[in-house]
């Protein structure tokens, strides 16, 4: 049965080619959304940029009867139509009428009936809303485009293998340090760049794949300025961080795993091969309010965005002497501006070439930002991508959709990319009993 889709403005920001994704359902855009969207035309993030698209695909179908009727979205698809204000529904008079949220609502419950069996569906990424709507008989649901659907399946980066032929184990410790890979033959097919832990009964050893040799190669435990892996984990993302041929990395875990850590040690252990170090968080305003909000200038607004990569540099920085050299070098780094930590707005316009480019806190971005960032690497640049997929502060995402959760699911087996998920926190006892147990 054909339905018609009511789409909230949350979701034309979150993807502005969602008009696409309906098959050969229509589409209603509430004027409401139409308002809402024009104020956010000007600006260069990336919800200025959907909302922009999103109006220029608008004016190219209108022909000036999107609201007669409706348009053609094209082949295969239904009709779209935008809907002006209407008389609030009996069903929905206890809501404040002045609320936008509810005068999208109200077409969607005025269109459910008008419509008789035929479904109305309002697609929102507003769970109050949907809740709302649920509350008076309209169909509601997230955009789920770009979900991720188990979690559990979520690649991990890493997995162990049981070896019976101690002989695999004791070549992987001598010169070459690498094995053809049919000589283990696990159940499931390696992948590229996925490790592992190889072990038996009385030792193991641990290994990576490559599938360009199509070897398992030895990943032997070294450190990355100064800072010392303390689990397989951190040996596994120490390794991909200093390995040239990565060149997308993605670092996931809980709080006091060391992501940004590893990630920052990463790029200043490989920083000869880079012109500069980009490090960047998206800041996600308290509150859904944007950081004018806050007072003092806007050195005083990002500073506590700012503060946790500035945290982790100063740990690093403090593992030496003041007078020594490395210790010397970040604030020299600094200083020529060859080290740089911004929050993600102001870098995403830079020019990215041979650039290590690290950024933190990655579950807060949409799948389409974290693709923008990765389409503007230019020649020799690396991406490290870091963050708690189950640690979401954006209002309109979750574990399912982050960007994080995305990149994981779509880039895994790619030649250049490698992903750790780390489960071991470091930071202190007290602090993995609290992440387990609170």
């Amino acid at each position: 049965m054909k339905k018609t889709f009511v789409l909230d403005t949350n979701v034309i920001l979150h993807d502005n080619s969602c008009i696409y994704q309906f098959q050969d359902n229509d589409i209603v855009i509430p004027i409401t959304v139409l308002e809402e969207l024009d104020n956010f035309k000007k600006g260069s993030g990336s919800l200025n940029f959907h909302a922009r698209n999103f109006l220029r695909k608008l004016d190219e179908l209108s022909h000036g009867k999107i609201f007669n009727g409706g348009v053609s979205i094209g082949n295969g698809h239904g009709y779209i139509s935008i809907k002006l204000e209407q008389p609030f529904n009996r069903k929905i008079e206890n809501f404040d009428p002045n609320n936008k949220d509810h005068k999208i609502l109200n077409i969607a419950v005025n269109l459910k009936d008008e419509n008789g069996n035929n479904p109305v569906v309002l697609v929102t990424k507003d769970v109050n809303l949907r809740m709302k709507a649920k509350s008076v008989g309209v169909l509601s649901q997230d955009f789920t485009k770009d979900h991720i659907e188990d979690l559990k399946t979520l690649y991990t980066g890493a997995r162990t293998i049981e070896v019976y032929n101690p002989e695999i184990i004791d070549k992987l410790y001598k010169s070459p340090f690498k094995i053809e890979a049919s000589l283990i033959g696990p159940d499931e097919p390696f992948i590229e760049n996925e490790y592992y832990i190889l072990s038996n009964d009385r030792q193991s050893v641990l290994a990576t794949y490559d599938g360009v040799e199509d070897v398992i190669k030895r990943v032997e435990k070294q450190s990355a300025y100064s800072i010392y892996p303390k689990n397989s984990g951190q040996t596994f993302a120490i390794n991909a961080l200093t390995n040239n041929n990565i060149k997308l990395i993605s670092v996931s875990g809980k709080a006091g795993t060391g992501k940004t850590l590893l990630a920052l040690a990463g790029a200043l252990e490989s920083k000869r091969y880079y012109h500069q170090i980009f490090v960047a968080r998206p800041i996600v305003p308290l509150s859904n309010k944007d950081i004018g909000f806050l007072p003092g200038d806007i050195e005083s607004k990002i500073k506590p965005y700012m503060q946790p990569l500035h945290d982790n540099l100063n740990f690093i920085q403090n593992q030496f002497e003041e007078t020594s050299q490395k210790h010397m070098q970040i604030q020299d780094l600094i200083k020529n501006e060859k080290l740089q930590i911004e929050p993600l707005t102001y870098i995403r316009g830079r020019s990215l070439v041979k650039i290590f480019f690290i950024i933190d806190e990655a579950q807060n971005l949409t799948p389409h930002e974290v693709k923008t960032i990765i389409t503007r690497a230019g020649e020799g640049t690396k991406i490290v991508f870091t963050g708690d997929i189950f640690q979401i502060d954006h209002p309109y995402l979750d574990s399912h959709s982050n960007g994080l959760s995305y990149l994981i699911q779509k880039m895994k087996g790619q030649r250049l990319y490698a992903h750790i998920n780390l489960e071991k926190g470091e930071r202190s006892d007290l602090a993995e009993l609290a992440s387990n147990l609170l």
